[in-house]
């Protein structure tokens, strides 16, 4: 599954451009601490967390994982949005919470 067809059947927001909607999700992880996301995420996961400083893109692009789900409509610091832009790590929010996007995105076949 690539992050263009979650953010399209999950009607999911995106929130930096459009440039790297191809790029393909090959697991979920779940996690807000940062030094444990680094130490346990794999590369091509698409991260839910609640954080939204701008650490959380420099973990996104050391793992080079394939996005970053916001959950709950939580809203992300502009310079956050910003620095995902400059470093193409894909930013998405929904109002689900975590659990809610784990069943969706199970739903949708990814294992």
């Amino acid at each position: 599954m690539k992050v263009r067809d979650l953010i399209e059947k999950l009607n999911f927001r995106l929130i930096t451009e459009e440039t790297t909607l191809d790029k393909e999700i090959t697991g979920l992880y779940y996690g807000d601490l940062l030094s444990w996301v680094m130490s346990h995420a794999k590369q091509g996961n698409a991260w839910i967390t609640v954080q939204t400083h701008v650490n959380i893109i420099a973990v996104a692009t050391l793992i080079e994982m394939s996005c970053i789900i916001v959950p709950e409509s939580i809203e992300i610091d502009p310079e956050t949005i910003n620095r995902a832009n400059q470093e193409n790590i894909t930013l998405i929010s929904t109002n689900l919470n975590a659990y809610e996007i784990f069943c969706k995105i199970y739903e949708l076949g990814l294992r």
